[in-house]
């Protein structure tokens, strides 16, 4: 499997193993949001970013729809927000912003 695909396919296995857990299939509450972060996050750089002791901070950052819990899309939009900290740790562009669109509030990717 190319390592794009693996990505891919992990994200959403992960996402269905935990929002599994208790019954309540496609959302994670706050104990399983919670033992996703501390389990599956384990990059000493992801992890400064994510701090599971902060979980109902994390859940009202990441739940849009205001339900108390979060579903794949919001899931998604965590994974990309970890990701995004990594790939500006790796290349020394956190904060930064370049000239035209991005001077307009959108961080340079």
């Amino acid at each position: 499997m190319a390592r794009l695909d693996h990505v891919i396919t992990n994200i959403v296995d992960i996402f269905l193993e935990y929002a599994d857990d208790e019954g309540k299939k496609k959302k994670l509450n706050k104990d399983e949001l919670k033992k996703v972060l501390e389990t599956e996050i384990q990059t000493p750089e992801l992890k400064e970013n994510i701090n599971a002791d902060d979980i109902d901070e994390v859940i009202k950052m990441l739940d849009k729809n205001h339900d108390g819990e979060v579903n794949f899309r919001e899931f998604c939009r965590c994974v990309s927000d970890l990701a995004k900290c990594y790939y500006q740790k790796k290349t020394g562009k956190a904060g930064k912003k370049s000239k035209g669109k991005e001077q307009e509030g959108e961080q340079e990717d």
